[in-house]
Formats: C-alpha cells, structure tokens, sequence
C-alpha cells in the first residue's frame, strides 16, 4: 500500500525540515503512487522524456553518464530522500540516467504538475530551488577533488561525504554504515582506475582508517578520514525533503 504522506518513514529523519499540515496536503495531492524496483532497474534513462519525478523513500541508486565507448562517470550516489528526474521536469530531457543499486522504493510524483507547485506553494518552489543549488555545489565539490586531489584524498573524501550523509539520514550506528555499491562504482565516482582504487582502500585499511567489506562501511574516526580527505565543512545541514 502507498504510504501517506503524513506517515512518511523519512519524514521524522532529523536532517529534514519539517512540513506543516498544508505542505503535507499538497504534497499528498502531488503524489500519484509508489514504485518498488529491484537492483539494477533503470529508473531514468539519459536523453529520456519522462512523465515522472521521484523520492526515494528507501535503498539507494546511482546517478551516471555514459560515453560513446562504454567508459561510465558515476555523477553522485542516491540515497533516500533524494528527488530525481528534476532535469527532465525543467529541461524536458535527462542528461544522465539513474539505477537502482539496491532494492528501492520510490514516491512518484506527476511531472506535469510541477509548475502548479512552483504557483500554489512558493515555499515548495523555493525548496525545490535549495535542493536544485545544494546539488550543483556537491558536483562543484566533486569537480575540485576529482581534478585536484590525490587519490587517497579523494577517496577518503567521498567516503567521508558518504558516511556523515547516512549517518544523518539516520541509516548507521555509531561507527558504521551500509555501502552496498561497488569498488568499481567509487572507481568511476572518483576517475580512478579499480586497481589503483583497490590498492588505496587496502592501505587505508592497513592504516585503520577505514574499511568497506560486505557492504558495510566501518570509520573508527570520521575526523581522522575527513582530514585525509581535506574536508572542509564536515555539517550535513537540514534540508528540505521534497
């Protein structure tokens, strides 16, 4: 059965801004149902036109692109909370495609309807505008790294991004949280090859810094691994959950 909105398991998450009863209204309005998919389902494909927007409610996806010659970027993770197909709700057409990592479940939302957001709930709009400017200043953190850091800061930069941002969607314990992607997806987050990548995450490991088996991620010290990683604003700040 499709969840309402009022009961939102990710709602009570204390990195989400809190809704009131008339943005929940709407936002119940807004829904038009549910999607479950398994690993490795498409869920936006690039150049695609699709009628739909999504959350994800649960599991986690990739957003990537993909070269002529097969070569892949992955652009950034999908965690839950996340909104997609936002570029195809604006721009009419993806640019990047998203899959399903892990088994997801998905608020789907009308993408004809999104412009009636922007006219009967501004506050919606100006949220949805926070979301769009917050993940342009990611990919802006991403570029710097990618071409300025070493691979070992890189790494140990998007492991820490990825560890403070489960930990405060609630989904770690103390010193863990699931990472169910592969050497390769982080490989091709990063522009590293998957040996070097392998070879880094061993002395990393050998150094106690962090380790990643079974699609768990350990870090005894987040602080230790955002200094490797030349962090600089270590702070998930709430943010809007669309």
């Amino acid at each position: 059965m499709s969840i309402k909105c009022v009961n939102c398991p990710i709602r009570k998450s204390p990195m989400f801004q809190d809704m009131d009863s008339e943005t929940l209204e709407f936002m119940q309005r807004f829904k038009v149902g549910e999607m479950v998919v398994d690993p490795g389902t498409p869920l936006l494909s690039e150049g695609s036109n699709a009628p739909q927007l999504y959350t994800a409610l649960s599991g986690m996806g990739l957003r990537y692109k993909l070269l002529v010659d097969g070569r892949r970027q992955v652009i950034s993770f999908v965690f839950p909370g996340d909104f997609l197909g936002l570029q195809a709700g604006v721009m009419r057409e993806m640019n990047h495609s998203v899959e399903a990592t892990t088994a997801m479940r998905l608020c789907v939302f009308d993408r004809s309807e999104l412009f009636t957001m922007f006219r009967q709930m501004p506050q919606r709009g100006y949220d949805l505008t926070w979301v769009a400017a917050s993940q342009e200043r990611f990919l802006g953190e991403a570029m710097t790294s990618i071409g300025q850091k070493s691979a070992v800061e890189r790494i140990a930069w998007a492991l820490a991004r990825v560890f403070r941002r489960l930990q405060a969607i609630g989904l770690g314990k103390e010193v863990t949280v699931p990472m169910p992607y592969r050497q390769q997806d982080l490989a091709d987050a990063l522009g590293l090859s998957l040996v070097h990548t392998n070879k880094t995450l061993a002395r990393m490991r050998e150094k106690q810094l962090m380790s990643w088996s079974d699609g768990v991620l350990n870090v005894p010290n987040i602080e230790a691994l955002e200094r490797l990683g030349l962090v600089e604003d270590s702070e998930v700040p709430k943010r809007p959950l669309i």
